[in-house]
């Protein structure tokens, strides 16, 4: 496999991981600001990262440790809030209804277990690997995993429920 440039890297990845970036955080500007945040991690370690021969991987658990890092520097930090919110009602595309709900119930998990359903569910990585990314074991990765899932599906429930009123 000939060597690749950072610049062609960045090219040929940036789609896979503005995605994983959006998933994790929730937000497409988060996202965006969590993929500068990695590439310019990654820019500094390029030739030991290129020699290594696993760009993608690395770049993904350096995502992850980030949003993982940023999140618990939030908890220190006072919350924002937003001025308004602009609710124009139901929206009359049922697709893009059911994507907001899934990801503002995804935004209400804990990082531990959202990271855990992304990893599983976007990247499709079994739990050894997923342990292995987040630094705990395959038994806590399906606990979290279960919990996740379990909140997920209260709160949809919920929100049908709220609908049906």
């Amino acid at each position: 496999m000939p060597e690749q440039s950072f610049d062609e890297f960045v090219h040929a990845s940036l789609p896979m991981l503005s995605r994983y970036a959006n998933a994790l955080t929730g937000s497409a500007h988060a996202g965006e600001d969590l993929v500068q945040d990695t590439l310019v991690k990654v820019s500094r370690a390029w030739r030991r990262v290129r020699a290594d021969g696993n760009p993608i991987a690395y770049t993904r658990k350096v995502m992850l440790h980030t949003y993982l890092s940023a999140w618990r520097g939030l908890l220190r930090r006072p919350r924002t809030v937003p001025l308004s919110q602009d609710w124009a009602g139901p929206d009359q595309f049922p697709l893009v209804e059911s994507r907001d709900l899934l990801r503002r119930a995804l935004a209400g998990l804990p990082p531990a277990q959202r990271a855990v359903l992304v990893l599983g569910y976007l990247d499709d990585l079994p739990d050894d690997e997923i342990a292995a990314v987040i630094g705990r074991r395959p038994a806590t990765v399906r606990s979290l995993r279960q919990r996740g899932l379990a909140t997920l599906r209260r709160h949809l429930v919920l929100e049908a429920h709220q609908e049906q009123r």
